[in-house]
Parts: C-alpha cells; structure tokens; sequence
C-alpha cells in the first residue's frame, strides 16, 4: 500500500515532546522524511529513535534528522540550519510552526517585561522567521502550517480573553493573521499557509504547567490566610513542582519549602499553610481544567495524535488548497464571552478635565499622526486639562520638531521601562495628578511583502506595535497603583485610564487585500493584548483600571475621524467606562 506523503520532508519545530513529536510520527507514519529542531539535544534524540522505529516498520526508507539547541527565537540558529539545508539541496515540503512556550502565567501588571518579549519572540517572531527562512528551501506547492490557539480567534464581535497570558495571547492573535497574511504574500509563489487552532490538548504543560499557575495567581492576588502576595508567590515557585508527586516527596517538599521560607515564622504553622495552600491551588486547577471540559459536546480534549491527524490532513494538497489562507478553529469548544469589541463608542457629556493631566506617548509614522495628536492634545486643553507629549526617539525628526512645536514635549526612549516610568513621574510631579496616557503607535509604514522584511525590520514592527504598547501599558498602570505589581491588593477600586491608538488600516479607494492582511498582523496581537488585561484589572483585580484599544480606519477604505477618537477618550475617563464589555473599539466602522 502506498504511503501518502513518500518522498516528502516535513521539518516540524519544537518537535522533542508533546504535539511536535507527535506530528512528527503521524509524518514518518505515512512515509515523509522528518526535520526536528529544538533546544535541548536528548528529547531529540529520543524522538529520532521511536521515528527510525517507525520508519523500519513501514519500509518507507525515509530519514530523520536532527538541529539540537536551535530556539526558534534565535536568528542565527534558524539561519544557519535553514542554509544548511539549502547548500545540500534539500527540499522542504511542509514547514509545521508547532514551537511554544507558556510564557509567564500572572497578571499582566505583574509579568516581567523581558518575559513578556520573550514569549513573542519564540511564538510570534519564531513563527515569521521560520517561515521565512524557509521559503529558501520549498518549492511551488509547499505548506507552512502554523498551530495556534483557540483563546485568541474571534467569532463574530467577540474576542476571547485568557487571563495571565497576555505575551502568549498577543503572540498567538497575530500568529493566526499572519497566516493569513502568508497566503496573500506567497500566492504567487504556489506557496500554501493555514493556521489551525487545535484548542484544549491532553499534554504535561497544560496539566503541571498552565492550570496549576494560574490556580496559583489566583491566590497570589489576594494573598493566603496570613501569607502576603509576595510570600504566596515565594512559596508558588517551591510548592508548585510538587504537584503529580508521591505523598512522601510532597510531605518531604513542604517541609522543606517551610524551613526555607521561615524567615523568623513558626515552620510547624507555616508548614500547615503551605500543605492548605498547595491542596488548594490543586483543587482551583482541577476545577479550570472541569469548567473547560464541559464546554466541549463530548466534554474530551483532544490528543496529540489527533492534532498530528488534523495537521497532517492540513497538508493534502486538494484541502490545502480549499483552505489556504484560514484558520481553523478545531478547538469544538463552546465559550461564552461577552462582546469585547465594538464600534464607535457610546456618548457621554463633556468631561471636564481641569486640574488633569493626560500623558501622550507618540510613536509616528507620518504626518497624519501628527495631526492626530495635535486634535487629540487640543481637545484636552480645550477642556481645562494640561497635556504632555514624550516622543520616540524613532519618530521622524520633522514630526518631533511639529508636535514639540505646539505642545510641552519630550524625545525620549519610550521603549525603555524605566525612563517611561521616570518621565510619567515627572509628569505627575509637574503638570498633576494623570487622568489618563494616551499611546500613538503610528501606522504600519509602506511595505512591499513583510516576508521579504530582514529580521531587523521585522523587530522594528514587533517592538513599534506590540512590545512598545505593552511597556507603556505597564508603566501606567504602575503609576495608577505605585507597588501594585507585588501587591496586587493594592489594586482594589482604584481608577485610572490608558488608550492605545492603532495601527490604521490603510485607507483610500485602491487598498490591496495584501496591505489590510498586514496591518492586521498587528491588530491581531493588539486585540487579545486589550481584552486579556482588562478580565485581569476588572475580575482578578477588581480595580476600575480601563485599557482601552481603538483602530481607526475601516475595511472600505474610509479616512478615519479625530474627533471620535477623541469621543472614545471621553468615554474612557467616564464612569460609563468600568462596566463597559467592549474594550476594543473601530470607532470608524459605522455598521
């Protein structure tokens, strides 16, 4: 019998454990030659000795072959193994972007900034490059498969939040518009891309990793019995590992964890703490783990081989065909979900801002931004409020010199944290108390194929649309609730508002289909950003802390309006605001 995928090569990242090994056997299974990669050699070596027993048993005489300690993340690493492949002629079927991390698991407020770009950069940045490097090895009818997840897909209104993931959630939101975007870019080139969302999936990360931290930010966030935030999260990293053990080595772990953390505390009590706090994060696990489960019909999640067989029937080329350009939602889960994203906004009276200060943080592209600001700012002072400007560094030089112009303005380094942190500081210390920080991300500049962008240019876009927005927002938030990353407490009915604006869509009567996919890259990350750490500020936190998201332009080319900006910052600073669903707004699409 014929084995269907005989003399092709599939090359499948993150391909040690879980569903990268798994896709890999389906492959062997059916006659391919398999590429594996990964950052640790021995998991790779395991993985090749149960894919060469395979190919034994099915006679295909296919190959396994393995890149150890290549990281997606790593320019030179996917480089170098893609030249490689390339000097000796080798042709890559099917690129399979399965590589992942969970990124760290806390309330956005909370996650290290370098942990944030981290993620992005193996999930977002790992995927683009790998398949753009790539594309030196495939021919005309090549497939680049990219696997996602479900919480970051929109259904119809309705953008799915996933609390304490807000890297992966970005990550993952512009993965699946980059797939799509793939399809336009490579057309021409016979090359096939589809995004699939395989949703829930039986696999160690998500049941000793994913459940048990987020059951433990649970409790970090309102401290435990007579821990603080801080000692609940000392003792989250000890205990946490010991989740699955024997009854011995727990019993052994506690004790342990309880001599270490003392700190002048009676060990025998904070042993008990400790045993009550450990069972309790096992018992809110399980319970995520149930809730979830009984959104899916048959209340199952899938197996890595049944991910393994929907990628592999991704990869036929009459449904590849049907499909380029989609992402498939496999997830069969039903979650309810408010709308969380809307139109223009709802109108409120005039605010008056007198005695406020907004905080503009601009990063534009081009005169339009400019202008955009200058309506904005205007508005402000029109209604008493005092109004600065901190401009990029990366912002052109002739829209410095025009925004420095009209408004008290500063050029610094927005995307350093600490000067962010310092310059909103001076802020407050100089003009008064901050009502809100208004964040300009400029528009996406002119670009040909962003596929054909070096690395370089691409992190240019990653830091201007993604990672720039996120310091911002963290920098805000740190200055509405001074501590409240350590003491999420702290965050209880506190007020406070930022706005993030863009990226446009392009607009005009002859936008290309390529140029509304490559703006959307952006908004894809940006979507999911927002609804993730609002759940957090409003259900975890309970603070009446808003961030809200707006995209001008629309799908039919309009030019976008100022002045509903400028509505959309009204609704945010008013009280309409903390028990608003919708955080993302197109406040230019009309219907």
């Amino acid at each position: 019998m014929a084995l269907k995928f005989q003399n092709k090569v599939a090359l499948v990242t993150g391909s040690g454990t879980g569903i990268g090994q798994a896709i890999a056997k389906k492959f062997v299974e059916n006659g391919a030659s398999v590429i594996i990669l990964g950052r640790r050699r021995e998991p790779l070596e395991e993985t090749a000795k149960i894919l060469e027993g395979i190919i034994s048993q099915v006679s295909s005489g296919a190959s396994v072959r393995i890149f150890s300690g290549v990281d997606v993340s790593d320019e030179g690493g996917m480089t170098d193994m893609f030249e490689s492949l390339k000097k000796e002629n080798v042709t890559v079927d099917y690129v399979i972007n399965n590589a992942g991390v969970s990124g760290p698991v806390t309330c956005f407020a909370n996650a290290p900034l370098d942990d944030f770009k981290s993620t992005v950069g193996i999930h977002l940045t790992g995927t683009f490059w790998g398949s753009v490097q790539g594309l030196k090895v495939m021919k005309e009818g090549g497939k680049i498969i990219t696997i996602s997840t479900f919480f970051t897909e929109e259904r119809p209104l309705e953008q799915r939040p996933y609390r304490f993931r807000s890297p992966y959630t970005a990550s993952q939101g512009a993965k699946n518009r980059l797939a799509e975007l793939m399809s336009w870019e490579l057309t021409e080139r016979g090359i096939i891309s589809i995004a699939t969302n395989p949703g829930p999936v039986h696999s160690d990360r998500i049941y000793k990793t994913v459940y048990p931290k987020a059951a433990a930010e649970f409790m970090r966030v309102s401290g435990f019995e007579d821990l603080t935030p801080i000692e609940v999260d000392a003792a989250n990293k000890e205990l946490l590992p010991l989740l699955g053990e024997e009854d011995t080595v727990v019993k052994e772990g506690i004790s342990t964890a309880a001599k270490k953390l003392a700190n002048g505390k009676d060990v025998q009590k904070l042993t008990e703490t400790f045993t009550n706090l450990l069972n309790k994060i096992q018992s809110i696990a399980e319970k995520v783990q149930s809730n979830t489960s009984h959104m899916i019909a048959n209340q199952e999640f899938l197996s890595q081989g049944q991910v393994a067989e929907s990628v592999l029937n991704l990869c036929d080329d009459e449904i590849a065909k049907i499909l380029n350009g989609k992402v498939i939602p496999g997830d069969r889960v039903f979650y309810p979900v408010k709308p969380h994203i809307g139109t223009t906004t709802p109108g409120v009276h005039q605010p008056s801002f007198a005695g406020k200060a907004v905080v503009f943080t601009i990063d534009a592209t081009d005169k339009t931004d400019a202008e955009r600001i200058e309506h904005l700012a205007q508005h402000v002072e029109k209604n008493g409020g005092k109004v600065a400007c901190f401009i990029s560094e990366s912002t052109p030089k002739d829209l410095q010199e025009y925004i420095s112009g009209k408004f008290h303005s500063h050029v610094v380094n927005i995307k350093n944290s600490e000067e962010v942190k310092r310059w909103l500081n001076t802020a407050k210390t100089n003009i008064g108390e901050i009502l809100g920080v208004i964040h300009i991300t400029g528009k996406v500049p002119e670009i040909s194929k962003l596929t054909e962008l070096s690395r370089a240019k691409w992190e240019e876009l990653i830091e201007k649309f993604i990672t720039t927005p996120a310091t911002v927002a963290q920098m805000a938030l740190e200055q509405f609730v001074p501590g409240g990353s350590k003491d999420p407490r702290l965050y209880k009915g506190t007020k406070g508002a930022m706005m993030i604006i863009g990226p446009d869509l392009p607009s005009g009567r002859k936008v290309t289909g390529v140029q509304r996919a490559q703006v959307e890259v952006f908004r894809g990350a940006l979507r999911p950003f927002t609804t993730t750490v609002n759940q957090e500020l409003s259900d975890v936190l309970k603070s009446n802390i808003r961030i809200f998201t707006i995209f001008p332009g629309s799908v039919s080319g309009v030019e976008p309006s100022n002045e509903r900006i400028a509505q959309a910052f009204n609704f945010l600073v008013s009280e309409n605001a903390y028990s608003s669903a919708e955080v993302t707004f197109c406040v230019d699409e009309l219907r």
